[in-house]
């Protein structure tokens, strides 16, 4: 009866989210918050509480974790990463200042203590890079002159990722300085170790791996990946940088087709987690931080747009380019809710003020998107030019065959 009622209640959670993506696919907006949603319904205090599959779920949602990762690493090169890092990192610190502060803040000032300050920071500092990517496409901007910048700036967050969950990780378990300090020396020779081999040898790696049979490739590295995050967790080193760096150290085409091939089972495992965070969220528990998440998302949401406009005007960006970019930051999603599912344990609060703040977030960052830059061009249309005159009325058309009037010293032809 036990096996029937798993079965029965993993059927109706995967088409539950069947149904539920196709309707964000309709409305143009991304599936997260429906996924979340359909986590509190069906989680402790919601509508219709799962008991059969919950370990299920749970594992379900520890290798959507790892498979997040993975096809981030399978993204980018060794060569890329640092290609980046030299060129990108004055954004990269700004965009921390900017977006990490409001959330450490935040945590110290609802008495949570500097453990969940260094949670929350990044659950409000990472942008989503699943949801922006839809966005852009969706818009038709990936030509446009600012989405290298974004790009830009999206790889700056997943490469810090890598020095930050090691951090948070050694804080979460209380190993004390000494012990995390260690931790993350440990995950940043790691880091250096595997950028190097990944630069040097990269080739021997994917040649090694590499296999004319589909079903072979899926296998090794889907298994290279599980293995590795253990080994890595068991360091104390989060599971999830783990899958990450084994996804850099592959590349050309076998990063090209294990991440087709792969792409599915991370989009279904993916979902499974979002639903398993809903799951371990009281809705009844969302009220009481409701107005912090409000008042978050409203900061950082200007902090990120700031960031994106700032980090292109220093690539000589057009004003609207700047503006489209700064929009376009907004959205907050997949790992917003890695990290606060990791910190859950340190002040059970984080869970559903992440959750409220990843919502808001998710919805307001493609109209962010869309309308940042019309809505700065309108506003700044009304102010007063330098000097503190309004600009000029029209000049009417003149008639058929006047000489056209004479130009002002200063005046815009």
């Amino acid at each position: 009866m036990q096996d029937t009622s798993l079965l029965i209640e993993l059927g109706a959670i995967v088409l539950t989210l069947g149904i539920l993506g196709r309707l964000a696919g309709r409305i143009g907006f991304s599936p997260i918050p429906l996924y979340l949603l359909a986590g509190l319904a069906f989680g402790h205090g919601g509508l219709l509480p799962l008991g059969a599959s919950e370990d299920f779920v749970a594992t379900g949602a520890e290798i959507g974790v790892i498979l997040l990762l993975l096809l981030l690493g399978l993204e980018y090169s060794a060569s890329e990463l640092v290609s980046s890092l030299k060129t990108q990192y004055p954004s990269g610190a700004v965009d921390f200042v900017f977006n990490a502060l409001p959330g450490a803040a935040a945590a110290l000032l609802l008495g949570w203590g500097p453990t969940a300050a260094v949670a929350l920071a990044g659950v409000t500092w990472i942008s989503s890079s699943g949801v922006i990517a839809k966005v852009l496409g969706d818009l038709g901007r990936l030509g446009n002159r600012e989405t290298p910048v974004i790009l830009g700036v999206l790889v700056m967050e997943d490469l810090a990722m890598a020095v930050y969950l090691p951090i948070l990780t050694a804080l979460l378990s209380g190993v004390g300085l000494a012990g995390g300090s260690l931790t993350l020396l440990i995950s940043l020779g790691t880091v250096a170790a595997v950028l190097y081999v990944a630069l040097r040898h990269g080739r021997i790696i994917s040649r090694a791996v590499s296999s004319d049979n589909a079903e072979m490739l899926l296998l090794v590295v889907l298994g290279l990946a599980l293995l590795v995050a253990g080994v890595a967790q068991q360091l104390q080193v989060s599971a999830a940088v783990g899958a990450f760096l084994v996804g850099i150290a592959l590349s050309g085409e076998v990063a090209e087709g294990a991440s087709s091939l792969l792409s599915p089972l991370r989009d279904l495992f993916a979902a499974v987690f979002f639903v398993f965070f809903g799951l371990s969220t009281d809705p009844a528990d969302i009220p009481s931080v409701l107005v912090p998440a409000l008042l978050l998302a409203v900061a950082t949401t200007l902090t990120k747009v700031a960031t994106g406009y700032l980090a292109a005007r220093r690539a000589r960006i057009k004003p609207a380019g700047r503006w489209r970019a700064g929009g376009a930051l907004v959205a907050r999603g997949e790992f917003s809710i890695v990290i606060a599912g990791l910190a859950e344990g340190v002040n059970p609060r984080i869970g559903p003020l992440a959750t409220a703040y990843v919502l808001l977030l998710v919805l307001l960052g493609p109209v962010a998107a869309r309308f940042t830059e019309p809505v700065a061009r309108h506003l700044t249309a009304k102010l007063p030019r330098r000097g503190g005159t309004a600009p000029p009325p029209p000049a009417a058309d003149p008639l058929p065959g006047a000489a056209p009037a004479p130009v002002e010293a200063g005046q815009d032809t």
